[in-house]
């Protein structure tokens, strides 16, 4: 059973099928060959079980509070402002796209809209600049990453839930290991740019008084990220109760920077709503195999 799990899974993400239609596949799978009653009846109740947690609330709200911040300007700002600080590094801009997606990754809590976030700002600079688009892209890729360990993680969340695990420990847990990730990331840039100047582009420097005036975009993140985990580590409230806290704080950031439209929170609702089923369909699809394989017997195989 072991081996044909395995197997297919390989097989089906070679295809290309999404992660959460693979898991539901598989269970269904084991239904037909390994058990010798229809396991797929209690798929109903599975679902329900698997959804009807208040932790996994949390989820949309630290999606929509990272699509608030992208879609009301409020990247583009802290791009802007990472940039006076880092660029003139080896590597120039290439630092600005990793402090962002750290800085995102620390709010949104979530790899895919980091990357997005980060590569909607920071790709038209590329060409712009004169910069190699696969050290370029690289490092927005690389930098998508943190979302998985720097909290609030939304993959810790789901990590959490499933092995019903204390979430503000894996938050701790994750912190450290993330942001030593970052800054491993900006070394191997700096390293690769003195190696290969070509790769990094132009180094810009900025006057020191027009880099203290960034600071003024950069306050509000730090703030609200504080907020957040601060809350959570605190004890001061859960991690759902911290998310809703912190879309909160990002509206208010949102109206200050003068973002707030119906246009674009109609937007962040949209996108808020294809995240989350993504991320749902994965979870129950995961809840489905472990219900399949541990009824069907996986202990004796």
């Amino acid at each position: 059973m072991i081996a044909f799990v395995s197997v297919s899974l390989l097989g089906l993400l070679a295809l290309s099928i999404p992660v959460g239609i693979v898991l539901f596949l598989l269970g269904f799978g084991v239904d037909t060959f390994f058990s010798s009653f229809p396991l797929s009846r209690g798929l109903g109740n599975m679902v329900w079980s698997a959804s009807n947690s208040a932790t996994l609330i949390a989820i949309p709200f630290f999606v929509l509070l990272g699509e608030i911040l992208v879609r009301s300007g409020v990247a583009t700002r802290t791009y802007a402002a990472l940039d006076r600080w880092v660029s003139w590094l080896p590597g120039g801009l290439v630092h600005a796209n990793i402090a962002t997606a750290t800085m995102f990754s620390a709010t949104s809590g979530s790899s895919v809209a980091t990357a997005a976030t980060v590569a909607t700002v920071a790709m038209p600079q590329a060409e712009k600049l004169g910069y190699d688009p696969r050290l370029f892209s690289g490092a927005i890729a690389a930098g998508g990453t943190l979302g998985i360990m720097i909290p609030p993680s939304i993959n810790l969340i789901v990590y959490g839930f499933l092995t019903q695990s204390s979430i503000p420990q894996l938050f701790l847990a994750g912190l450290l290991p993330g942001l030593g990730l970052a800054i491993a990331f900006m070394a191997i840039t700096a390293i690769l740019c003195m190696i290969w100047p070509q790769l990094g582009g132009l180094r810009r420097t900025f006057p020191f008084p027009q880099m203290l005036r960034a600071l003024v975009d950069l306050v509000p993140i730090i703030i609200l990220f504080g907020l957040i985990v601060g809350s959570i580590y605190r004890g001061w409230a859960t991690p759902t109760e911290a998310a809703a806290v912190g879309v909160a704080g990002a509206l208010l950031i949102a109206l200050a920077f003068g973002g707030v439209s119906l246009r674009m929170m109609g937007d962040s609702i949209l996108g808020t709503v294809k995240v989350t089923s993504m991320i749902m369909l994965i979870v129950i699809g995961a809840s489905f195999l472990n219900f399949t394989l541990a009824s069907a017997g996986l202990a004796g195989n």
